[in-house]
């Protein structure tokens, strides 16, 4: 998806193996979608807002530093979440100080967690044209789909093999 909008909105031109590459994930989807009988919708939608994630990184990165992008997205996002946690401490949920100061620390800790990578990833949405972002997240799906074999032992069914080899 972040590889089409590049194309589509930021005029970008792909190379003969890069059109081969956005082959390979269409056919994957489509694989899958007749194994499983039906259209992964979640996950293309996944797919689509993550590309309009990456498609406004791309377009605001030349005028805005990332840490400036970063703060803003947090500043929009805050009022929903001073709602959530507002509720959730009405309810007797909120599990920030309820426990340990190991779980309250590693609760904290999920934010570090969370905003060096979309920092890295606006910088690099900055510097990088879209396309050339949308190839790099194989990476993570690659490296997911690694570790459900290898190291969970997830059950892998032919249809899945046969989707997973094509990506």
């Amino acid at each position: 998806m972040a590889i089409s909008l590049g194309v589509l909105v930021l005029r970008e031109r792909l190379r003969r193996l890069q059109w081969a590459a956005v082959g390979l994930g269409a056919a994957a989807v489509a694989v899958m979608s007749v194994f499983y009988g039906q259209v992964p919708w979640l996950s293309l939608g996944l797919a689509f807002t993550f590309g309009l994630y990456g498609l406004t990184k791309s377009m605001l990165g030349a005028n805005w530093p990332a840490l400036v992008a970063m703060t803003v997205e947090t500043l929009a996002i805050m009022p929903v979440a001073v709602v959530i946690i507002a509720r959730q401490a009405v309810n007797g949920d909120l599990t920030l100080w309820g426990h340990s100061w190991a779980h309250t620390l590693l609760l904290a800790s999920t934010g570090v967690v969370t905003v060096v990578p979309l920092l890295l990833f606006g910088l690099a949405a900055a510097r990088l044209p879209l396309s050339t972002v949308g190839m790099l997240q194989y990476i993570a799906p690659i490296m997911q789909f690694l570790i459900a074999v290898v190291i969970l032992q997830e059950a892998m069914p032919r249809e899945r093999w046969l989707g997973f080899s094509i990506v």
